[in-house]
């Protein structure tokens, strides 16, 4: 984790990316201002659940039994399982406030320059951090930012808009849904039917975040999806390279790779991911799920 960047994802507004100071890794969420507060808050420390690779900190009594720890471990086994991801190197830490203004406060006073987001995943040299707080969007904001954190914790480095789409695709409890976001699919059909083209290498060539635009977090989410649940070749091409990339920081081109696959992986994509809104598309997905 020699290259330290920031990224940042809004799950309201249209997600933008920024580039800032601190050996950041990515980074997502939705919060209030603070601006103007000059004291120093802590992060949470009072309470702490060890779960192998897993550390829960909070700042109010989380019981182990808690459906939150279940979900987080589940979590784990599901992306670990379906990617055939290598055993973890690196412990993911979670820090969860107990309120906004707690939350929002620390990270004026850490990091005043950042946006508002209700949560971040922040990857230094010193550690793998997720950090939110308490309400009623926790489970989905964790999903997305432990997806980042456990891939971070595998691999040497995962490319951009790979590690998006991942996270856009664990934050839908796959396994109850076939993985489909019913948002993200319906706004690629509209943007389809509106002269919309996916374009993978374009997405290949994305490198910084204040490029991404809401649309790219969507199209990565259905090449993620893609290749997934279009066909066990599919899946194993991305399960491969992901294999690469435990002892690699460049595996090329996962585009390539598909290629070799299906000459035609753009256009059969393409139907895939104009289909995806479908009502049988959530079967088809389950039939080839997990």
């Amino acid at each position: 984790m020699n290259h330290l960047r920031i990224e940042r994802r809004q799950l309201v507004c249209v997600p933008v990316a920024i580039t800032a100071l601190f050996g950041v890794l990515l980074l997502s969420g939705c919060l209030h201002a603070y601006k103007n507060r000059k004291d120093v808050v802590r992060k949470p420390a009072r309470h702490s659940l060890q779960l192998d690779q897993l550390l829960l900190v909070s700042d109010f009594k989380i019981p182990r039994d808690h459906a939150l720890v279940d979900e987080l471990q589940e979590l784990r086994q599901e992306i670990v399982s379906t990617l055939k991801l290598p055993p973890q190197r690196d412990q993911v830490n979670v820090y969860l406030f107990s309120d906004q203004a707690s939350y929002q406060a620390y990270l004026d006073t850490t990091w005043p320059d950042l946006p508002e987001r209700r949560a971040y995943f922040v990857g230094t040299s010193r550690e793998l951090a997720v950090y939110t707080f308490w309400g009623n969007r926790t489970l989905e904001d964790l999903r997305h930012e432990y997806t980042h954190g456990i891939l971070h914790a595998s691999l040497n480095a995962v490319p951009l808009w790979l590690d998006e789409g991942l996270a856009e695709y664990f934050e839908v409890p796959g396994q109850q849904v076939g993985g489909i976001n019913k948002e993200h699919a319906s706004e690629l059909a509209t943007a389809m039917v509106n002269g919309w083209v996916p374009d993978i290498k374009r997405l290949e060539n994305i490198t910084d975040f204040a490029d991404l635009q809401r649309l790219d977090y969507q199209e990565s989410w259905a090449w993620a999806h893609y290749m997934l649940h279009m066909s066990p070749e599919t899946r194993d091409v991305l399960c491969d390279y992901l294999h690469e990339l435990r002892t690699r920081d460049n595996a090329g081109r996962i585009s390539d790779k598909l290629a070799e696959l299906s000459p035609q992986f753009e256009n059969r994509f393409h139907v895939y991911a104009g289909d995806l809104s479908s009502p049988t598309a959530v079967i088809r997905a389950q039939e080839f799920g997990f």
